[in-house]
């Protein structure tokens, strides 16, 4: 992590001279994410433009695990915080699913690999809070890898969130100001997710019958005192 005297604006300027842009991927709220590539090396690179700084960002910076992307550098800046992490080639669970469901098996071997990657968010003190079909890649290589931590907060003991966020429908109940979230409102969004991987409905709706169907039950219970308590023993019971 490094600190520079200079603009989120002049930085990414500056990065121009070596990096071209192939595509913007979000641009709200002030924050920017931009896939580059390298004029010469034709290597890409994601870059996050926040303007303030994401703890996630900086805790994975160094972590190498398969089922999370690399963070090559965070650097601060006088107006916020750049982000350069390592660009995941391949396609999103939500891509997959828009040709059918998962099966079981399937989407377990997706949930596990996100059980590893919460695992390593869990142990830094970081939820993620926004799981879902989209922030999962399939890689060309075949790893599951849980993108996207912007909206990710450390736990704290504060009574509740100070900011609500999330994605609606796979949003705890916690996310919605009611308590502050911890590692059990990812456990909820996992519950969701394999709900719908297998049945493409919201447990709302309707549950998946069989093992499946009980795991989500206790994913979601609205108390997260009675969800599994770790992504360990969600992992374990998957």
């Amino acid at each position: 992590m490094n600190s520079l005297n200079i603009t989120r604006e002049q930085y990414i300027k500056n990065l121009f001279e070596s990096y071209r842009l192939v595509g913007v991927l979000s641009k709200k709220n002030d924050c920017e994410v931009l896939h580059l590539r390298h004029n010469k090396l034709n290597r890409d690179l994601v870059l996050h433009s926040f303007p303030k700084a994401v703890t996630a960002y900086e805790i994975l910076c160094g972590i190498n695990s398969n089922n999370l992307p690399e963070v090559y550098d965070c650097l601060t800046l006088t107006d916020g915080q750049i982000v350069l992490e390592e660009f995941i080639s391949g396609i999103t669970v939500a891509d997959v699913m828009k040709s059918g469901k998962y099966r079981y098996r399937g989407a377990k071997r997706v949930l596990i690999a996100i059980c590893n990657a919460l695992e390593i968010l869990h142990k830094n003190n970081i939820v993620h809070r926004d799981i879902k079909p989209e922030n999962i890649i399939i890689s060309d290589t075949g790893d599951v890898v849980l993108i996207d931590f912007n909206i990710s907060r450390q736990i704290t003991n504060k009574p509740k969130d100070t900011i609500v966020m999330g994605t609606v429908g796979y949003a705890s109940p916690e996310q919605l100001g009611i308590n502050a979230t911890d590692s059990r409102s990812d456990i909820y969004a996992m519950g969701v997710l394999l709900n719908v991987m297998l049945t493409g409905k919201h447990p709302s709706e309707t549950v998946v019958k069989g093992k499946a169907g009980k795991i989500v039950k206790k994913c979601t219970d609205i108390s997260p005192d009675n969800r599994y308590q770790s992504v360990k023993k969600l992992s374990e019971a998957l």
